[in-house]
């Protein structure tokens, strides 16, 4: 004789009410999206800040190299450029073995050109990047960078 089976019951009730189902409001969905605005605007400006630190330290890198591609401009050719130009186009003078530097470093990370002078206050020539602000003088991301000599 075989055991009788039952047949399989469904559960056909319903939740009681809308609350007891699972998901999230929509005050429940807005409230995480500012959450997670507010973190990412706290992250950026971390991030943000950090960037114009480095791009303040890698300006000191560029005015160091392009100064030391004027010094030997002037080894070679026997003068100080008249501007940089002369660093990455022929000026058409006698011994210039160039171009001396990449044409994208005579602007600094801030995308502004750097200062040359010749002769210089204190020496043969000035270079100069005005940092972040792009105006002689400033603190910190504004302040000037110059090629010491």
């Amino acid at each position: 004789m075989r055991p009788s089976r039952r047949p399989a019951r469904r559960n056909a009730r319903r939740p009681s009410s809308r609350r007891t189902q699972g998901g999230m409001t929509l005050i429940e969905i807005i409230i995480v999206i500012v959450l997670i605005g507010g973190v990412l605007a706290v992250v950026g400006s971390q991030i943000f800040g950090n960037k114009d630190k480095a791009n303040h330290k890698l300006a000191g890198t560029q005015v160091t190299q392009v100064g030391a591609a004027i010094e030997q401009y002037n080894s070679d050719v026997g003068e100080y450029p008249r501007s940089l130009e002369d660093l990455t186009t022929d000026p058409q003078i006698n011994g210039w073995l160039g171009p001396y530097v990449n044409t994208k470093l005579l602007k600094d990370p801030f995308n502004k050109p750097l200062q040359y002078t010749v002769p210089g206050e204190d020496g043969p020539f000035d270079l100069v990047s005005l940092g972040k602000d792009g105006q002689p003088g400033g603190s910190s991301v504004d302040a000037d960078i110059k090629y010491e000599q």
